[in-house]
C-alpha cells in the first residue's frame, strides 16, 4: 500500500507510541488509541509525539491525525490495525473491536506471543463478528523503545528482520505488501504456529526470573539479568524448556529454532552450550533484572507464552514436565491460577482438532466442520 494507507495504533505504551510517531513521520495518517484518556491526554493536547533516536533512526515530531479513547470513532477510517499491547489484553481488544471492524481491514498483533491471533479469530468467531478482515502477528516487537515522558518516546534500535505470519498464512503475502513501504523489515514467518513457537521469551523470561527470585527480592533486582541470573544450572533449565518448545513444535510438523540458534541469528552469539551463548551476547551486558516479581515476564509470558505451549504438548503426547513446572512456579508465587486464567487450547479454539486439522486452519483457513 502507499502512504495513502491508514493507520491504528492501538497502544501507548513503550512500542505503541514508538510506532505511531514513526509512522507519522513517515508520512502516513496515524490514529493513536489508547482506552484509558489521561494515558494519552498530553499527546492529544500536543497533536502528536515527539521521537528521538539513536545515531541514525528516525526522529521529530510525529503529527497524529487523531488520538483517542473510542474504539469505534479509531476503527472507522482505519485501513491497517497495529496492536502494541501486552499480549494478555489482546482478547479484550478483539472482543471490544468486534462491532466495528469493517471489511478489508488488516490487524497485526506487535507481538502475538503463542496463539495471539488464533485467540483474536475465537474471539471475532464468538462475538458474531462478520467483517471480513486480516489477522496476523509478528514473531517479536520491532522496536526497542521506551516512553520518555507523556509525549515523548524514545527509539533504542530497530530490528533488521522480523518474521510476521498471517491466520491463514495464504495471506502473509497481501500483509507484507500492505506494510512493506513503511516497514520492509518483516518477512515471511510461514505460519502463526511458527511465530508462536519460535516466542523465545517464553524460555528466557519466566525461568530466569522465577529461578532469581530470592536475589530479586532481596536486591531489588540489582544484578545482571542475564549475565548474572543465567548461571550454568539455571541456563540448564533454560536447555530443557527449550527442548521441550521445539520437540511441541516437531509434534506440529514446525521446525522451530533453538535458543542455541536464534542466539546465533540475531546477535551472532555462539558457545558450546546456551550458557556460553548467552554470555557471549555482548548486548545482554548491563541488563537488570527485574526491580520485582510482578513482572510482565511471569503475568504475561506464562499464561500467554508457556501455558498455550504445554497445552499442545500435553494434546499431542509430548512430556512438558520442565514447562509445567515453571508454570506451577509462577502459580505459587502470584497465587494465581495461570493455567485457568492462560492460553489454554479451547481458547484458541483448537481443542478438538487434530494436528492436521490445526495445519489446515493456519496454512489456508480451513476450519475442520466447515471454512474459517
Amino acid at each position: 500500500m502507499s502512504k495513502d494507507s491508514r493507520y491504528l495504533v492501538i497502544g501507548a505504551g513503550h512500542g505503541g507510541k514508538a510506532m505511531a510517531a514513526h509512522l507519522a513521520l513517515m508520512g502516513y495518517a496515524v490514529t493513536l488509541y489508547n482506552r484509558t484518556p489521561d494515558n494519552v491526554y498530553a499527546i492529544k493536547r500536543r497533536g502528536g509525539i515527539e521521537l528521538t533516536s539513536y545515531e541514525h533512526g528516525p526522529q521529530g515530531f510525529g503529527r497524529l491525525a487523531l488520538v483517542t479513547s473510542d474504539l469505534g470513532e479509531a476503527l472507522a477510517e482505519t485501513d491497517i490495525v497495529m496492536i502494541v499491547v501486552p499480549s494478555a489484553a489482546h482478547a479484550e481488544i478483539a472482543r471490544n473491536a468486534a462491532p466495528s471492524l469493517r471489511d478489508g481491514q488488516i490487524i497485526v498483533l506487535h507481538p502475538g506471543r503463542t496463539g495471539g491471533t488464533l485467540e483474536f479469530a475465537k474471539v471475532l468467531k464468538d462475538k458474531g463478528c462478520t467483517a471480513s478482515v486480516t489477522l496476523a502477528e509478528a514473531e517479536t516487537l520491532i522496536y526497542a523503545a521506551r516512553s520518555d515522558g507523556p509525549a515523548q518516546a524514545r527509539l533504542f534500535s530497530i530490528k533488521e528482520t522480523v518474521p510476521l505470519a498471517a491466520l491463514p498464512a495464504t495471506r502473509t503475502a497481501d500483509v507484507l505488501d500492505a506494510i512493506g513501504d513503511a516497514y520492509p523489515q518483516f518477512i515471511d514467518g510461514q505460519s502463526v504456529l511458527h511465530t508462536g513457537l519460535n516466542n523465545m521469551g517464553a524460555i528466557f523470561h519466566p525461568a530466569l526470573t522465577l529461578l532469581n527470585a530470592g536475589r530479586i527480592e532481596s536486591t531489588g533486582g540489582d544484578f545482571q539479568f542475564y549475565i548474572d541470573g543465567a548461571t550454568p544450572s539455571v541456563a540448564k533449565v533454560l536447555e530443557e524448556l527449550d527442548r521441550e518448545r521445539v520437540t511441541v513444535a516437531a509434534a506440529l510438523g514446525i521446525r522451530a529454532r533453538t535458543a542455541e540458534e536464534w542466539l546465533k541469528m540475531a546477535y551472532n552469539a555462539v558457545g558450546g552450550n546456551l550458557h556460553e551463548a548467552i554470555h557471549n551476547q555482548p548486548g545482554y551486558r548491563g541488563i537488570k533484572a527485574p526491580a520485582a516479581l510482578s513482572h510482565r515476564y511471569i503475568f504475561e509470558d506464562v499464561p500467554m507464552s508457556l501455558v498455550p505451549i504445554a497445552a499442545f504438548g500435553q494434546r499431542y503426547g509430548v512430556s512438558v514436565a520442565a514447562i509445567d513446572s515453571i508454570i506451577r512456579l509462577a502459580c505459587i508465587v502470584h497465587q494465581t491460577d495461570y493455567w485457568r486464567r492462560g492460553r489454554t487450547l479451547a481458547k484458541l479454539g483448537v481443542d478438538q482438532l487434530s494436528v492436521n486439522e490445526i495445519r489446515r486452519w493456519v496454512d489456508v483457513g480451513e476450519m475442520a466442520g466447515g471454512e474459517g
